[in-house]
């Protein structure tokens, strides 16, 4: 495990185990900057200009805490009082992805395989001069465990709603794939939301057909920006030309699966997460996977990355 901080970028905390390295970004985000096993990058650093708070530095995955994906219009009505959010992401007027990504978080514990991140919201208060309560309104406590084991990295998620009052909380986990011609995806989800042009939620299909990934699929020619309902918890990448594959296997909290991809960039999105896009404003679907936290109340997951020979 090492530190270091450079001229050009956010601190970096580097975790080791055997040929794996992990970069960290605790004060980006809890971010990671790249995941190499040798001389094999397993995630793809990516720049996003639209994402402000990311400052144009590449991350790898980050997590997705108070909510996965947009709340449209950046508001929303909960328990009879309207809420007012900042847009974070140029070009739309919807937030997204909750505020977690857009804050410092503190490194709880850290060894030469683990870390532990630990981010306090409180609408009243943050370091940098923002109003928090457009960030999100409710206070929380989110703890983010990295974990290097022999063949993978575990990620752990869990939420402490540390507010007076009950809180709407999804969350989820956002990691990049390197893109290449011979990559194949698979995962098994009972259905597809198809989106708009607002990438909100328009219309139910079943996971079949085009939207079907049972089998190992090539995306490389399509621009899907698509979360999947009743998703098993289990997803499949393959290398072909390599013989390197990597599987994930989440929790049953993650029961929805985003799956973000466009021709000519480097990266395949496939995000395990707990709550459909756009869920506060759909308490008509009743596994929308928005949980609603008492006082105290937590919400918790883990997701598990594995390296498997090709044939495994």
């Amino acid at each position: 495990m090492s530190e270091s901080t450079t001229q050009t970028g956010p601190q970096v905390l580097t975790l080791t185990r055997g040929a794996h390295r992990l970069d960290l970004l605790p004060t980006l985000g809890g971010a990671i900057a790249g995941w190499t096993s040798g001389d094999r990058a397993l995630l793809q650093p990516v720049a996003d200009p639209n994402l402000i708070a990311q400052e144009h530095h590449p991350v790898a995955a980050y997590p997705l805490v108070p909510y996965s994906n947009r709340i449209a219009d950046a508001h929303f009505t909960f328990e009879g009082e309207t809420f007012a959010l900042s847009p974070n992401i140029l070009g739309e007027s919807n937030s997204i992805h909750g505020n977690a990504w857009e804050r410092e978080w503190t490194v709880a514990h850290q060894s030469e395989d683990r870390a532990v991140l630990i981010l306090d919201h409180r609408p009243e208060n943050t370091l940098d001069g923002t109003d928090p309560a457009m960030q999100w309104p409710f206070t929380y406590r989110a703890a983010l465990s990295y974990a290097l084991v022999e063949n993978g990295l575990d990620v752990e998620l869990v939420v402490e709603n540390r507010d007076t009052r009950p809180q709407p909380v999804g969350f989820g986990f956002h990691p990049f794939f390197p893109r290449s011609e011979d990559m194949r995806v698979s995962f098994d989800a009972r259905g597809v939301w198809l989106s708009d042009a607002s990438n909100l939620p328009q219309k139910h299909a079943t996971a079949a057909g085009e939207w079907g990934f049972s089998g190992p699929t090539d995306v490389s020619a399509r621009a899907i920006d698509n979360c999947f309902s009743g998703w098993s918890g289990h997803a499949r990448v393959d290398w072909n030309d390599s013989g390197l594959s990597m599987t994930i296997e989440a929790d049953p909290v993650f029961h929805h699966l985003v799956v973000f991809t466009a021709p000519g960039k480097p990266f395949v999105a496939m995000e395990p997460v707990s709550n459909m896009n756009d869920a506060i404003h759909h308490p008509e679907i009743p596994d929308r996977g928005l949980h609603v936290l008492k006082p105290a109340g937590l919400l918790q997951g883990k997701i598990r990355f594995r390296l498997v020979d090709a044939d495994g």
